[in-house]
């Protein structure tokens, strides 16, 4: 899964933290081939899981992996825990052992995988004693002691598991002994989303990848529980009943009420008027100052409550918080109330139907509940009260999203009296041209001017979906702004001209082979939005789909307009 790295290389841009469904290329072939690898390296593998009542809703919930069966020794290594002591996986045996890859900075999947272990365990009650958690990092450039300790201490499991760490060498060691993929690709932590299960004997049981899914954490949870109890003494079966059916999410467009912290309870989703969220969890102290940065929203509250702003509810991610008490805690550590309520998730429904993908996250939504603008707070900084306005104000004058292409003469209406660089782009409009040497000479052409680059393919799902909101964009900004389009990791040129033709744009696409495209950016997933300045710098890359027309115009506006 991708991470944002806590210091970016200073000679480029900051890449964001990729939105599901996207992962990186590099790291989603990892998992594609990994369950492959392992089976071949260590034995004969099935992906049945053993019976249950279940089983149907279990292989078709895409929120759950029902694992993968291992054979063979797990490799030992030799680390060192968050204590500063050393510690071995051979010295577990006698135990059966849950192995995660995670990195110690991560706001996005790895809480919810540990989570995932520690409920596990605690469904097996008195037999969890005989379970051994155990975690390694998976960061390149947070190595130290200091991180895992940190980590382990912000989600409340400094005596819970073992997090352990060693030199870059010694991880890499084991990150390779286990098939785990872990690098900084443009300037994005990426490793494996991997959990192993490994018995008393030592020897390598189940495979899983964890997924990025708030309420689906319990169900996950169980499956690892019974995987669990098979490799115990006596098969003890665990606390917990659930169906794997796929947990419907809770989407802005139904209006809920959710417990309130402090007592009481709070509305969220349509309210007949905009509405403004953020979701966050305490965790985030690890990482971040985030009592600072919610008492700072109490001057957005003040401006909203005198201008006639969307009203703002925080939302408190329950489901992967490290005990029911811990809010509590932490906002009577405080030193003033927030002066706005403070809802708690605690299913995770609602981070699920409100598209969050890391903590912080800003969700601003419709009157009629429809999300229109979204931000994540750890990769593209934390919003002054005055940037926050701004956003909210741009996304509110956003319109609404289309699925209708816009008709010939409706282009030329709104891309007239465009300068003759970008003119010519339009002329130009969904057709696919030359390859990597003809996209570097256009770039070049269009210095002085910021551009849009989007790299997307035919067969990328989430491609299709965000082609909408670029095509929207163009005509609003194509009188000053160029975009461009470039096809990537595509199988032929049909196939992305019939894309063209179904999906049609006013500016053209190239063809472009994968990773460093037009000498400016490099692109591991797709799809890819690169921001590039007057002077042709790449100034900002999102990787992943722009879910709502408001977060790419905002985005226009903030990277390439000064807005």
């Amino acid at each position: 899964m991708a991470h944002p790295t806590t210091t970016p290389p200073s000679d480029g841009p900051r890449p964001r933290a990729a939105r599901r469904p996207a992962l990186s290329v590099a790291v989603a072939l990892a998992v594609a081939a990994l369950v492959v690898v392992v089976a071949i390296a260590l034995g004969p593998a099935s992906h049945a899981p053993s019976g249950g009542a279940h089983l149907s809703a279990l292989q078709t919930n895409p929120e759950l992996d029902p694992g993968t069966a291992l054979h063979g020794a797990a490799p030992n290594f030799r680390l060192t825990d968050q204590f500063g002591r050393g510690a071995s996986l051979r010295a577990d045996r006698g135990h059966v052992v849950v192995l995660s890859f995670d990195d110690p900075q991560c706001t996005t999947i790895c809480p919810l995988s540990t989570t995932t272990m520690l409920d596990a365990k605690a469904m097996l009650g008195a037999a969890g004693a005989q379970v051994q958690l155990l975690g390694v990092s998976a960061n390149p450039q947070a190595t130290g002691v200091r991180w895992v300790r940190a980590y382990s201490s912000a989600h409340g499991m400094t005596n819970r598991w073992r997090f352990l760490t060693g030199s870059l060498p010694e991880l890499r060691a084991v990150w390779h002994a286990y098939h785990v993929e872990a690098a900084v690709q443009a300037g994005q932590v990426d490793h494996t989303p991997a959990l192993f299960v490994i018995d008393r004997r030592g020897r390598l049981a189940r495979l899983y990848l964890t997924q990025m899914a708030y309420s689906s954490v319990p169900q996950q949870a169980q499956v690892l529980a019974r995987e669990i109890s098979t490799l115990l003494p006596g098969h003890p079966q665990p606390r917990s009943s659930l169906s794997y059916a796929q947990v419907a999410p809770i989407d802005p467009s139904a209006a809920t009420v959710l417990p309130r912290a402090g007592g009481g309870s709070v509305r969220v989703g349509a309210a007949g008027a905009p509405r403004l969220y953020v979701f966050f969890a305490t965790w985030l102290r690890e990482t971040s100052d985030i009592a600072g940065e919610l008492e700072s929203l109490r001057a957005y509250r003040a401006a909203a409550a005198h201008s006639g702003l969307p009203a703002l509810t925080a939302v408190d991610e329950d489901s992967v918080e490290p005990s029911p008490t811990t809010l509590a805690n932490f906002l009577r550590a405080l030193p003033a109330p927030l002066r706005y309520p403070v809802a708690i998730d605690r299913s995770g429904r609602v981070a699920d139907g409100y598209l969050v993908q890391d903590q912080p996250w800003f969700v601003l939504v419709s009157a009629s509940g429809r999300i229109d603008w979204h931000w994540d707070a750890t990769t593209q900084g934390w919003p002054s009260p005055a940037a926050l306005e701004r956003h909210v104000r741009a996304a509110l004058r956003s319109p609404p999203p289309s699925t209708a292409a816009p008709s010939a003469a409706a282009s030329a209406r709104a891309l007239a009296g465009s300068p003759p660089a970008l003119a010519a782009l339009h002329r130009q409009a969904a057709r696919l041209l030359g390859g990597d040497t003809a996209l570097t000479r256009r770039l070049k052409a269009l210095r002085g001017y910021p551009i849009v680059l989007n790299a997307w393919a035919s067969w990328c799902g989430p491609c299709r979906a965000e082609f909408p909101l670029l095509a929207s964009a163009a005509l609003r900004y194509g009188t000053r702004v160029a975009f461009v389009g470039v096809n990537t990791a595509d199988t032929s040129t049909a196939d992305a001209r019939a894309f063209l033709a179904s999906h049609p744009v006013s500016y053209p696409s190239y063809r472009s082979a994968f990773g460093e495209i037009g000498g400016v950016a490099g692109v591991f997933g797709l799809p890819t939005t690169i921001f590039i300045d007057r002077a042709g710098h790449a100034v900002d890359i999102n990787p992943g789909i722009y879910d709502d027309q408001g977060s790419l115009d905002g985005d226009i506006q903030h990277y390439l307009l000064g807005g």
